[in-house]
């Protein structure tokens, strides 16, 4: 389709770019932002968060119900198992082939979510590099052995020094992933990162909140999570095989329930630690964004939000490759 599209539900008939996408920092209100927008152009949401994917993981992802999505269709949610391992090359599948289903019924796709990297599969030329499950293994196996992340992070500098600066240190499971990926093709994974450019006509918009302001904010979403019922839903899906998912087991929210459940924390004390991982994890997110010139930033919670997305979408200067 192309970047001529005029809105099926904008009133004066203005261009507006193929996709719109809301991102930003967890607990910003971009749930919110992108149902007033789907509301208002006639579209469909399609989820950007890895963990809004899997089925059952509802309370602790903040996943909207579905009597409070205002009858808009939604797409990309609940498609996995929590034994199932999330990859970004399913997602990029996934979230591409909503897309174009969206446009072809002459509506707006709305991605959102904090998933950074999810979001540039789904806008970007981006090419995901091959996986093989033995030697991923041999290099987990390895990451156990003592002193095994120190020489994996070691081996990842001298092979790809770019790779290994972007890499936060503790996040040992992307350093192996980069090391898969070396071995694999033999070119480092640092080559493989998305370019900065979409693959049709794209607005990304941000929201933002400074952090002494976002903390609160995580602290009451996760207490309201736990009065909501998280340890029930954590109950049913370890049940599932929780435990056993490489992915689900790891989110936050879930991993510190599991530990309030085996006994290693109090409820205080779990509620505590997936507020400061939240909070982290927030950063991250806005320091993924920031280097992204394309990203348009907005002030969380400020009463015009939809008026200036709107703004910035009918402007092509905005948007236009």
């Amino acid at each position: 389709m192309s970047a001529e599209r005029e809105s099926a539900g904008a009133d004066d008939g203005r261009r507006l770019p193929e996709v719109l996408a809301v991102v930003g920092p967890t607990a910003t209100g971009k749930s919110e932002l992108a149902l007033e927008l789907a509301q208002r152009l006639d579209g469909e949401i399609v989820n950007a968060d890895a963990m809004q994917l899997y089925r059952g993981m509802d309370v602790g992802t903040a996943k909207l119900p579905t009597d409070q999505r205002r009858g808009i269709q939604h797409h990309v949610l609940d498609v996995l198992a929590v034994t199932d391992e999330a990859t970004l090359a399913d997602y990029q599948r996934r979230s591409r082939a909503a897309v174009e289903e969206i446009l072809g019924r002459g509506r707006v796709p709305v991605l959102v979510g904090g998933s950074g990297l999810y979001v540039r599969a789904a806008l970007d030329h981006l090419e995901i590099p091959p996986t093989d499950p033995q030697v991923r293994a041999r290099l987990e196996a390895e990451a156990e052995r003592p002193g095994g992340p120190e020489r994996l992070r070691e081996r990842l500098r001298r092979l790809d020094p770019e790779a290994a600066a972007a890499i936060e240190p503790r996040n040992l499971r992307r350093v192996v992933r980069a090391l898969e990926v070396v071995e694999l093709t033999g070119r480092p994974f640092s080559a493989t990162a998305p370019a900065k450019r979409y693959l049709r006509p794209s607005l990304v918009v941000a929201l933002d909140l400074d952090q002494d302001l976002l903390l609160p904010r995580i602290e009451r979403r996760v207490r309201r999570m736990w009065d909501e019922g998280l340890l029930d839903e954590v109950r049913a899906l370890d049940a599932q095989g929780l435990r056993q998912g490489r992915t689900a087991s790891r989110a936050i929210g879930y991993a510190q329930a599991l530990d309030h459940l085996d006994g290693r924390s109090s409820a205080e004390q779990a509620m505590a630690d997936t507020a400061r991982a939240t909070g982290r994890y927030a950063r991250r997110q806005r320091s993924w964004l920031r280097p992204d010139e394309r990203v348009r930033w907005l002030p969380a919670g400020a009463p015009d939000l939809g008026d200036r997305v709107l703004d910035l979408a009918h402007d092509p200067a905005e948007w236009t490759p």
